[in-house]
């Protein structure tokens, strides 16, 4: 899978990885200050930008809202692109292996 959007970057991530349960923008955000343990800090133009992209591409969309807050959820391309980087970061991974 080649895309202009590839290989996703942290950020891009941390929010399909958020994403694999419905949440509006807040909630994303928390959840990846959880996921991070608190190293990735998003603020909220950073994180509604890259939604849009993500939406733009397809790989998120809206799935509802709740008061004015729009609700996003991953789409099964978005989890094949999560797959795909899975993949090439086990692979990167894989060659710090016995190296040390």
């Amino acid at each position: 899978m080649k895309h202009k959007l590839l290989p996703l970057s942290e950020t891009m991530h941390y929010i399909l990885l958020a994403l694999r349960e419905p949440r509006h923008g807040y909630a994303v955000m928390q959840e990846i200050e959880k996921m991070s343990n608190g190293d990735v800090i998003l603020a909220a133009g950073t994180l509604y930008g890259a939604i849009e992209n993500l939406n733009k591409h397809g790989w998120i969309e809206p799935v509802g809202s709740s008061g004015r807050r729009r609700i996003y959820h991953i789409t099964d391309e978005g989890r094949e692109v999560l797959k795909t980087e899975q993949q090439r970061l086990q692979h990167i991974l894989s060659l710090y292996e016995g190296s040390e």
